[in-house]
This record gives structure tokens, sequence and C-alpha cells, in this order.
């Protein structure tokens, strides 16, 4: 098997999302002056993250479009009845401090440096070409990426495996060519491997990393593990951890 290029997710894969969404949202509950209504930040935090899961649901399902479920996860977290304005001025300003907090993993450029010989390079994100390019931009890796694609323009978002097959059509190889590298085992992990890609999930140790990994990727703790797992001609590169 040769593998000729690599797709990857975005958020929590090269980009800590997790971090940036936990320090934006505590940043932006102190400014709004609504940190007092929670026990805790996390509580707070814990609401809004399965807030956002439910309405990136029912996006991926077809029931709503990209920005409607955005301003819907800004009226049942605040449990108010706002304006489409009124939504959109609040969630604006939440993603003010959440900027403030973004970062690339540090493992992330030197893989992309191991790798820009030997492979190609594309992003497939369950989000939007607005969002993730502008924050491909910004974290300096834009260029990196010949092919951008996201789920609220394909209108087919992973796991389902026209997403994925999109990414190899864009790239014009086979998918079995294609490796995808994405944080969530199944989202990522085995709709990659469903689909025919050389799946590997990046386990990262956080809220995944007590499942049962799927039948299907490969599991690695870091991106210095990639190179070799493709068989890259290249010294970078660990020994994976995951036996």
């Amino acid at each position: 098997m040769s593998i000729r290029a690599v797709v990857w997710d975005v958020d929590d894969t090269l980009f800590d999302y997790t971090t940036a969404d936990r320090e934006g949202m505590r940043a932006h509950l102190v400014a709004e002056g609504l940190l007092a209504g929670y026990g805790t930040a996390e509580e707070a935090l814990a609401r809004w993250r399965e807030i956002t899961d439910r309405q990136w649901a029912r996006f991926a399902a077809g029931e709503v479009d990209f920005v409607t479920q955005r301003r819907d996860r800004t009226r049942v977290f605040l449990d108010r009845d706002l304006t489409d304005a009124e939504a959109d001025e609040w969630f604006d300003r939440y993603v003010a401090h959440y900027e403030a907090a973004w970062a690339l993993f540090p493992d992330v450029l030197p893989v992309l440096d191991a790798l820009a010989a030997s492979h190609r390079h594309a992003v497939l994100s369950n989000s939007s070409l607005t969002v993730q390019d502008r924050k491909l931009r910004v974290l300096g890796v834009r260029d990196r990426f010949e092919v951008l694609l996201c789920a609220a323009e394909l209108g087919v978002s992973k796991p389902e495996a026209g997403a994925f097959l999109a990414a190899c059509d864009a790239l014009r190889l086979a998918p079995h060519e294609v490796a995808y590298v994405g944080d969530h085992p199944e989202i990522d992990g085995r709709g990659a491997a469903d689909a025919g890609l050389l799946s590997v999930w990046i386990d990262r140790g956080g809220a995944r990393a007590t499942l049962d990994p799927p039948a299907g990727p490969r599991r690695i703790a870091s991106l210095s593990e990639l190179p070799a797992l493709l068989g890259a001609d290249t010294r970078f590169g660990a020994p994976s951890t995951f036996r």
C-alpha cells in the first residue's frame, strides 16, 4: 500500500480546539457577567459543549443550516428568545475571546515539515470553509494544504463515506492512496476506515482516551508517529506507544 496524500481533520487534530474553547468561553462568561450563574466555569463549559454537540447533530442531519445552528446554540445556552441579530452579536463576542486562545499543537509543524516532500496534504472538516480557511490562515498553515473541504459546503459530513470520498476525488486519488488523520475514533476513525482510506486516530489523551478504539483506525498518541506509519522516507517520527 502506497499512501500519496494525507487528509487532515482540523479541530483537536491540528488546532487545540478544546483549550481555545475552554479559555475563550471562560473569558467570555466573565466579560458578559454570566459566570456567577454557574457553579464553576467547567460546568458552564460542559453545558456549552453539550448544546454545541446537539445543535451540530441537527446541522449534520440537514435539519438546519450552519448559521442557524450557531444561533440556536446561543439561544439554548442563554435560555432566551433572541433575535437573529442579538444571537449573532453574542456569538461574535464569544468568538473574539475564543480566537485570542488559538494555537496549533506543538507536534503539527514538525510533522507537516517532515511530510512536505513525500505527501500531498488536504483538509476535510465538519465545519464551514469560512471558519476553517480563516483559522488555518491565522495559524499560518493554510498554504500547507492544496485542498480544503468542509461539510457546510459539501452537503455531507463525516462519518458519511461521501465526505471522505469527496476529499479523495478532489485529490484525484483512490481511497487506498489516502490517509485520514482525525481525533474522533468514530466520526474520523471509523468513518475514514469504512470509506476505504488508511484511517489514523490521533488520541491525545483527552476525553475520548477511555474509549475502546473501533476496528479499522490505526491509533497514535502523537503526530510524531505518523511518518513511520506512512512509511515516509524521513528520520522524523517515533515508535507508537499503542500496541
